[in-house]
């Protein structure tokens, strides 16, 4: 089992969050504290970089859409980056490749976003 790390930083278009290690039933619930914990602004992308995900269940899949959710509800926008190919297999059968945007890398998902005056988040580590 690899520990669960969430690293927190702005970019141009809002917070990246790096996920590493395991997103599973025991760390599911620390992505959606650590997204509920943020400030959001309608018009800002919350991007999830997955580069460093070593594994992903169901409970960890639940996780992705509740921070989906509660990404919506303040208005904001979400995209996934760098989403590992076991992980991206997982998302495309149950369909939620059709659900989420996904992107190669996270400078390629900010990039596409646009740009928000609004930055609060800044290299907080969870």
């Amino acid at each position: 089992m690899s520990r669960l790390t969430i690293t927190a930083h702005a970019s141009a278009t809002g917070t990246v969050l790096e996920i590493a290690g395991d997103l599973d039933h025991a760390t599911a619930p620390e992505l959606r504290r650590v997204v509920d914990s943020l400030t959001q602004t309608r018009g800002q992308l919350l991007v999830l970089d997955l580069a460093d995900l070593k594994f992903c269940d169901s409970s960890g899949i639940t996780a992705l859409l509740v921070a989906r959710n509660l990404t919506a509800e303040r208005g904001a926008d979400i995209a996934l980056a760098a989403v590992p190919a076991n992980t991206a297999r997982i998302l495309r059968i149950v369909g939620l490749d059709r659900v989420f945007t996904i992107h190669p890398d996270t400078a390629t998902a900010t990039r596409s976003a646009p740009q928000s005056a609004d930055h609060r988040e800044s290299g907080t580590r969870h």
